[in-house]
């Protein structure tokens, strides 16, 4: 898959914090994702055990979520972890894994924080600006940004706020588990983005392709 290639990821971590302010002006967040036009949907995730960092992107179908493909990339991971600065850890093994994709997927679905961040970039909203396709941020725990209290039922959802703006929304993707924290990341808007990941989570806590990214990366054997 074709990268707009936009900086290179050796920073310091005050280098990295002024390039989200320069790059946060780019990322288009209120764009509708056309929900009926997704054929392929891709799940991004990363993990990492003993200081080797694994990312894992698996595309399925749409709306089936049949794999597709699986691409995994490798490498030590370059970058301490710094709450609001996870795409400076993670980026550099997930544009490699980017570049072996074969798949055009129609919409990335990231674990991670897309606008819902300090300085509105995200993993989802960074990474976006690479893949110029639209781009979702799931997040699992609530980075910045408050919400009201949630009904038990699936498909409970709650705007979440961060100094007077709205930055994406507090979804319950199943009933009486702890939401996840959905926002656009780029190319896309936050009610068309909380309607595909509710689309995306038939059953588990965690949108299907990003479940099945995260299983994929976790698994270190050789």
């Amino acid at each position: 898959m074709k990268l707009h290639h936009r900086h290179d990821w050796n920073l310091t971590p005050s280098e990295a914090i002024a390039l989200q302010r320069e790059l946060r002006t780019e990322v288009i967040s209120d764009r509708p994702i056309d929900l009926d036009r997704i054929e392929l949907v891709a799940g991004v995730d990363v993990s990492v055990k003993n200081e080797q960092s694994q990312a894992a992107i698996v595309v399925v179908t749409y709306p089936g979520f049949l794999p597709v493909e699986t691409v995994l990339a490798q490498r030590p991971t370059p970058f301490p972890y710094v709450p609001g600065l996870l795409s400076f850890r993670e980026g550099p093994v997930l544009e490699e894994a980017f570049e072996k994709l074969k798949s055009e997927p129609d919409v990335f679905l990231f674990d991670g924080m897309g606008i819902a961040h300090p300085r509105r970039i995200g993993i989802a909203s960074h990474m976006g600006l690479w893949l110029q396709r639209p781009t979702i941020g799931c997040g699992k725990t609530l980075l910045c940004g408050r919400y009201k209290d949630l009904a038990e039922e699936k498909g409970s959802a709650a705007p979440l706020i961060d100094r007077k703006e709205t930055i994406g929304v507090a979804l319950r993707t199943r009933t009486a588990k702890n939401p996840m924290f959905i926002s656009p990341g780029h190319l896309a808007d936050i009610p068309t983005a909380t309607e595909l990941v509710l689309r995306c989570s038939p059953k588990y806590r965690l949108p299907e392709p990003i479940r099945l990214a995260h299983n994929a990366a976790g698994d270190f054997s050789p």
